[in-house]
């Protein structure tokens, strides 16, 4: 099939013109990168997102798998000498994989079974007998004595019908039309069940001991609760349906006559075929795409919350402290400076079994004046909310001297990071215990920077994340880490090659190989300067230079994200409003247009560039350099303590959300425990799904609904009062 076909398919499914798709498959075809194409080549695409190009990524997978698997199937059937022209023609129109092997059931080989072995006998002449429904008089009986061969093991007219009654039973579980309708039937109108098979004292699964829903209404969290609960042994799942309707549907098909004498063996064969060759294949193939798509769901809220977590905006200009907390092992403490530089760390014991609580508050006094510290950053793992009201004590006993704040960090992958090679290299001289606070104090300054440097599924804000495919998680997630980065935009002179591989265009070795050429050559003073690094040629100069970023150098385009390509025409532009300094004159070129009101489209035309590049210069020039994330919300800084017996039902409290769900978001208000808004309290109007209105690291107010001491479960609802 030619590819403009499936240009087609795709535009017709994703409802974009057919040029669109076939100018983007093109370009990444030829090597570009989902960020450079989204960025840079809008005229091409009719300006796609970066998630529209990666979804006509992989549709175009999918039909070219398809295509390939297609010429397979016709080159197996076609040697058998069974291809048949509407069979063909049938081959190919089918757009669907699971469709496609459906046609080639019949003709696919198989490991022996009761039909080939009713074949091999010889029975299959008895079989057609069967299904041609002319005998309307006659002892089937006797019909089948002349099958009876002790030779080849039949040696009564039952086991001749038997065999027979086995053939037709696979030639009916092998029509495609009707695995296509029991298919539809089973994923409309049926319901996933679960049984419990073994409790042992086991509470986790217990709403599912008795559970049923229907298929078409089941949500993903539930179809990875169930699936955990069948893997580890305790739950039975299975699709209920009504067969009768399957039954009466095949024989509409397959009964023909209900005067022929094999009427009854018919109906049976009918049963059969369903029970054993139909139902436990199609329930498998149901199930395997409830959780494919529950997965799918799964990884696109990790993906959500991920890009959430990585946009959040940085805290400069700061010194901060980072504090991982601990009981036995005590608290590990660092401070870093404004650019991020490990000043000094030390362990401090305030809890028990040591508890030298006075001893470690008069510690981290000293390193807080000494260092001019301004912000605590304090991981929310174990000894969290001790370490908090140990922080905010002395916060308030030394207010009258200096304003500090704290914030509760995440600490997901803190351990990992300190013990990573990364770390090693980072900080040779240190423990991996104290390389982790620094991670955490970090993570607050730049929080981008600092979590590319943890394997994303280490960072712990998803759901079920552990039970979905992990190859398709990975390549996601990584996915949403350059999205990150490439949007951001990254500093040639400062970035860490941990950080400079997710540039578009580049990799782990060319990252490296600029970070070496850093070292040896001192700092990057133009764009230009990046193609002297061994290993980045032409393409990987065009597809990562405009996510670079070089502040201070000679020429200030560099500073922004124009890409080089187009800084013939910002010049030109700049010239023709006699605007000579970027940085002063770009920011009020946009006025100047406004005021003359003059025609972009026309302008456009004039520079001999697209529409959409020339509304991307302009934006670049009001505000060059400009980090995207500044926009967004500042994190939340405290400066006291609550304890969750302080709480009461109708306070309202301000909070960060820390983690999105299907079922709602779960909200750090202050205290030991995340508290729960349930979807149900997400607004006054009914919100179907959490991710559209709410994201982590959101700031919200919330009022406390009820409160479970001895659960410690906080109930929130983000409902404002009539």
């Amino acid at each position: 099939m030619a590819e403009e076909i499936l240009f087609k398919i795709i535009a017709s499914e994703l409802n974009l013109s057919t040029v669109q798709i076939q100018n983007t498959i093109e370009m990444l075809d030829e090597g570009n990168t989902v960020p450079f194409i989204s960025r840079y080549r809008k005229e091409k695409t009719g300006n796609l997102n970066e998630d529209q190009i990666r979804e006509i990524q992989d549709r175009i997978i999918y039909l070219r798998n398809l295509e390939h698997r297609r010429e397979t199937i016709l080159r197996s059937i076609d040697e058998q000498g069974k291809l048949t022209a509407s069979l063909k023609k049938q081959i190919k129109e089918t757009y669907k994989l699971q469709e496609l092997e459906d046609l080639y059931l019949p003709f696919k080989p198989k490991k022996q079974t009761r039909a080939s072995i009713a074949r091999e006998k010889g029975l299959t002449s008895l079989a057609q007998i069967i299904l041609a429904q002319e005998l309307v008089e006659g002892d089937i009986t006797r019909i089948a004595e002349s099958y009876i061969n002790p030779e080849k093991k039949i040696h009564t007219s039952e086991e001749a019908l038997e065999g027979a009654r086995d053939i037709v039973a696979e030639i009916i579980s092998e029509n495609s039309e009707i695995r296509k309708f029991v298919r539809v039937y089973l994923l409309e109108k049926g319901m996933l069940t679960s049984r419990v098979r073994s409790d042992e004292g086991e509470k986790e699964y217990e709403m599912y001991f008795d559970f049923s829903q229907t298929v078409r209404t089941i949500p993903p969290h539930r179809i990875l609760a169930m699936n955990r609960g069948e893997k580890e042994g305790k739950l039975h799942i299975d699709i209920d349906i009504e067969e009768e309707i399957i039954h009466d549907h095949i024989s509409k098909l397959y009964i023909t006559n209900d005067k022929s004498v094999f009427f009854t063996d018919l109906k049976l064969t009918v049963q059969d075929a369903y029970k054993r060759l139909i139902a436990p294949g199609i329930k498998r193939e149901v199930r395997a795409e409830l959780t494919r798509q529950a997965e799918q769901h799964a990884i696109k809220v990790f993906a959500l919350n991920l890009r959430s977590l990585l946009l959040q905006p940085p805290v400069t200009e700061k010194v901060i402290m980072g504090i991982d907390p601990g009981f036995r092992t005590g608290c590990k403490v660092a401070v870093i400076d404004v650019l991020g530089k490990y000043l000094e760390g030390t362990t401090i014991y305030p809890h028990p079994p040591q508890h030298e609580y006075f001893a470690a508050k008069s510690t981290l006094r000293e390193l807080i004046e000494e260092h001019q510290v301004s912000v605590i950053a304090i991981g929310n793992g174990t000894a969290s909310r001790e370490t908090e009201m140990m922080v905010a004590e002395l916060i308030n006993e030394i207010k009258a001297e200096r304003t500090v704040h704290y914030i509760i960090v995440s600490e997901a992958g803190a351990s990992v990071y300190s013990a990573s090679t990364l770390a090693q290299e980072e900080f040779p001289e240190l423990e991996a215990s104290l390389r982790g606070n620094i991670s955490i104090a970090r993570r607050l300054q730049d929080p981008l920077a600092e979590l590319v440097k943890i394997d994303p599924k280490s960072i712990g804000v998803g759901l079920y994340q552990h039970d979905v495919n992990q190859k398709e998680l990975t390549q996601t997630l990584t996915s949403v880490v350059e999205s990150c980065v490439n949007q951001v935009g990254v500093d040639l002179n400062t970035a860490s090659a941990v950080l400079l591989k997710y540039v578009s265009g580049l990799n782990s070795k060319t990252a490296r190989k600029i970070v070496e050429y850093r070292q040896v050559n001192g700092r990057f003073d133009n764009r230009e300067q990046l193609k002297q690094v061994e290993g980045i040629g032409e393409k990987a100069f065009q597809q990562a230079a405009g996510f670079l970023r070089i502040r201070g150098g000679n020429n200030p385009l560099d500073a922004t994200s124009i890409h080089p390509e187009s800084y013939p025409v910002t010049e030109k532009l700049l010239a023709k409003f006699s605007m000579g300094d970027v940085f002063k004159g770009g920011q009020k070129l946009k006025d100047r247009l406004i005021e003359e009101k003059i025609d972009l489209k026309i302008l456009a035309s004039e520079l001999a560039c697209g529409l959409p590049t020339l509304e991307d210069i302009l934006n670049d020039l009001e505000k060059p350099g400009r980090d995207p994330r500044e926009d967004l919300p500042k994190p939340l800084f405290r400066n006291d303590v609550l304890k969750m017996e302080d709480l009461r039902v109708g306070m309202m409290l301000k909070g960060t959300v820390r983690n999105v769900v299907d079922f709602g978001v779960f909200v750090d208000i202050g205290v030991k425990q995340d508290g729960l808004v349930h979807v149900s309290q997400m607004g006054k109007k009914y919100v179907k799904n959490p991710y559209d209105v709410i994201h982590v690291g959101d700031e919200i107010n919330v009022k406390i609904l009820s409160i479970d001491l001895e659960r410690k479960r906080i109930s929130l609802t983000m409902k404002e009062e009539k």
